[in-house]
């Protein structure tokens, strides 16, 4: 009777990681951008992003104002960082795609893991900055 308890310890601690490893690596299932939001003093920040991926992918900002009107900003940047790896990418300028709206479209995410992007608005004001936490698979 005691050989069977470390045998059944084992056995549970393995279906418990394969179970942790499946849903690690299952393809996700949902089929809408990831959408972030956050604030700073003076403007509200959404952060969008199709599937975030290993490789290439085009981040969406929007920004708007205390009134929740488009922001006027002179320049929009966001940069991916992962700490837990000591990786810190290049700034990528997002460009303007209307009042408000801005895309960094060509922003590689070299890893899978937990990332935080930090956007920067730089505007008449200053610089303000809010960063998001993004799980890339």
């Amino acid at each position: 009777m005691t050989r069977q308890k470390p045998r059944l310890l084992i056995a549970a601690v393995a279906v418990l990681i394969l179970g942790v490893l499946a849903w690690l690596v299952w393809p996700s299932t949902s089929s809408g951008p990831t959408v972030l939001k956050s604030a700073t003093g003076s403007h509200t920040i959404q952060l969008s992003v199709d599937a975030p991926k290993l490789g290439t992918n085009s981040f969406g900002v929007e920004v708007t104002d205390q009134s929740g009107k488009p922001a006027r900003l002179d320049s929009v940047t966001v940069e991916p960082v992962m700490p837990q790896m000591g990786h810190a990418l290049s700034p990528v300028t997002a460009g303007q795609e209307g009042p408000g709206r801005y895309r960094a479209a060509e922003t590689v995410l070299p890893m899978t893991g937990q990332w935080e992007i930090t956007i920067s608005l730089h505007g008449p004001a200053g610089t303000e900055q809010a960063v998001f936490p993004l799980l890339v698979k």
